[in-house]
This record gives C-alpha cells, structure tokens and sequence, in this order.
C-alpha cells in the first residue's frame, strides 16, 4: 500500500518541477540537486557488506541508496531493455503522472536474500496499467529489474530483524501531452530505500478515525488501482485525524457510508471467534498482496476466512481488528473512533493478528520453509 502523506506530497512535487531528457547524461556520484544519471557496471558495485547507517535507528522515510532501475517505452511500443543508474533526480515532463508498486527485500539469518511475491506486483501494475491507459512491462522484466536494483543495492538491507529494503517500482508518462490523452512516452524505475516500522507506533496497536466526510474512492473510479492519484483524496483526511491524535483515518463506502473500504495506506481484517473477514474487491478497494497472502495463511492455519461487505456496526461486535500492506505489513488496531464512539479491540495475550504475522514474517525472511514459491532468492 502507500506510504505516507509526507512521502506523496514529495513524490507529486518531484513529479511537478522537472522535464526528462531524452538521453541519460553522465553523473559521477549522488546529490539531491542531481539531474541525471550514468551506468555504472557491476563490477563497480560496493563490495561492503553493509552501508553506514544506524540500522537501530531506521524508520521508514526514504534513504537514497546507490543505484535505481530505468527503462522507457513509446506509447506504441513495448518496454526493451533497460539499465541500472546512480540513484538521483530524474528529469520528467511537468505533464508527467504514473502508476506504482512496493515490495521488499529481506536478508535472511544465513545470509541470503529474498524477495516476496514479486510476480504478483508486477500483475498488478499491469492491470493498473490497463486501467490508465500505459503500456507496462511485462512480469519477466518487473521481476528482472527488481531483481538487479536490488542486488546492485544489497549492502541497504538491514541486518535480519532490524528492517527491510523497500522496492519502489514506478511507471510514469513522461512525454507532454497537454489535452485529455495518453501520454506519448513512459518511463519504468526502480529504487530503494531501507526501511523498518511505517507507523510511528511501531508495532503498537493504532488508533483508527472513522471520517464521513472524506471518501477514498467511488465505483467505477480508479480505487483499485495503485496510482498516484487514488491517494491524494486521503492526505487531508490524514492531517486532520493525526492532528487529532489518531494513527490513520479507516474510510467507508462512498454511496451510503455505512461499510468498511480500507485504511489510507492498508487493507482492514475484523477477528470474531474462528471467522476472519476482509472487505471484498469490488473496484473501489487495492488488491493488496499482503492482503492476498494473509487470506491464505488464515485458511492455512484452520481459520473460517469471507471477503465480504462489513457493515461498520459490526466492528463492535469484533474481537481483534488488523491493517496488513507491504509498508505496514501486519498492524494491531486497538481502537476505531466512531462517531464520537471509541471502540477498543484485544491487543494481549494470544492474537490472532500475531499468529498470522509470525507465519508471514517467517516465509519472507527465510525462517520457516516457503512451500508456495512465493519467495525469490536473489544471487
């Protein structure tokens, strides 16, 4: 799912001030004023096992990190070959927008590195892609060029247990256009940034607002897609509910207000008893894979699992309530604020959310035996 308001108004900004070359020009090393970039080949790559960084201190904000994937395409044609460059500024038409992925990189206890179900980002941006009118590249080439900006980078995943590198994938027309169209050309990137907790919280339960009057999405819009543009309608509705101490604002339904949709930047699981639920994939809500992936490891582990539309009186009827997403992975909720009604959730003794999570956790990070092929090692 999206991270943070911070990190989209940077990202819009990014997208607003700057025109990209036809020709990558050559750069010598990073800085933020950068507008260009150079191939650098891999022999080149550090051979340090790891980057300075504090990792005790990593939070989730973005750290440059020594190389980014670049491949373009006209709006005729299909994506070619691409190639790694030093991370830096890009570039791009003020006319620019684009679609995105996130996934992550985990090293694991006996030194490998894993990535988690690659292949279903890359089906998804496609499917965006569909929907916004692009052409995208196809699953062999997302899941290559993750691969390379990842390895070309390895030396940012943080030690095990002190946090992931978080992979952004990222599709934008980058040729003007200035009436209602297709752009003429796109460019597909990849970078990196080592990450740890998305919420400040850290692993502490949060404290969801329910807000009536801001809606994230409406039928027959682009809710299920993850574009730039699904989230801008939700970063007022977030400044106001963390001015007013909250963790993040959970949305309704944008025709009658009375069903659960999704948290701004994740998915939204209710616990009762044996029975997990999950609002149901109608257009509106993002098809998250961590969503995806927790849905079966429930089935898995003997849990009654519906997708179906939740009714915002039952969540106070619910035992344990949860966010899942790449960022957030698995997050406790122990309250939702309604109406002036706060409801408060179990956030101790044996959870359901953390059962799940253990299980997730240990399959990206090598600890338990991945029998579903949904991790790829990186060499």
């Amino acid at each position: 799912m999206v991270q943070g308001s911070s990190y989209i108004c940077s990202l819009v900004q990014s997208l607003r001030s700057a025109s990209f070359p036809s020709k990558l020009a050559n750069y010598s090393g990073y800085t933020s004023r950068a507008a260009s970039n150079s191939l650098r080949h891999p022999s080149t790559y550090s051979d340090d096992e790891y980057a300075d960084v504090d990792w005790d201190k990593l939070g989730f904000g973005l750290t440059p990190t020594d190389y980014m994937y670049v491949m373009r395409c006209s709006k005729d044609d299909n994506f070619k070959e691409g190639r790694l460059s030093r991370y830096a500024n890009i570039e791009i038409s003020p006319s620019a927008g684009g679609i995105y992925e996130g996934t992550k990189a985990n090293r694991t206890e006996d030194g490998r590195i894993l990535l988690f179900r690659p292949d279903q980002n890359a089906t998804r941006m496609m499917h965006g892609a569909e929907r916004m009118c692009m052409p995208s590249p196809s699953i062999q080439q997302f899941v290559g060029a993750v691969k390379e900006t990842v390895f070309a980078n390895k030396r940012w995943i943080p030690p095990p247990g002190k946090g992931s590198l978080y992979v952004r994938p990222l599709l934008v027309g980058t040729g003007p256009i200035l009436g209602l169209a297709p752009a003429p050309e796109y460019t597909f990137l990849v970078y990196a940034s080592p990450v740890r907790n998305y919420f400040k919280e850290g692993t502490a339960p949060l404290n969801l607002y329910i807000d009536e009057e801001f809606v994230r999405a409406s039928p027959g819009g682009a809710g299920g897609v993850k574009t730039i543009t699904n989230y801008a309608p939700v970063l007022k509705a977030i400044a106001r509910a963390k001015d007013r101490g909250f963790s993040d604002v959970l949305y309704l339904d944008a025709v009658s207000r009375k069903y659960l949709e999704e948290v701004s930047s994740c998915n939204i699981f209710i616990v009762k008893g044996n029975r997990i639920s999950t609002p149901a994939i109608s257009g509106t809500i993002l098809q998250g894979i961590t969503r995806k992936s927790i849905l079966e490891i429930a089935r898995d582990h003997g849990y009654q699992v519906e997708e179906r539309a939740i009714p915002v009186d039952d969540l106070g009827d619910a035992d344990e309530v949860f966010c899942t997403g790449t960022a957030v992975g698995v997050a406790p909720v122990g309250s939702i604020t309604h109406r002036n009604r706060r409801i408060e959730f179990k956030t101790e003794s044996s959870l359901v959310w953390k059962e799940l999570y253990s299980t997730l956790v240990g399959l990206q990070t090598g600890r338990i035996e991945d029998k579903k092929g949904w991790t790829v090692e990186i060499h």
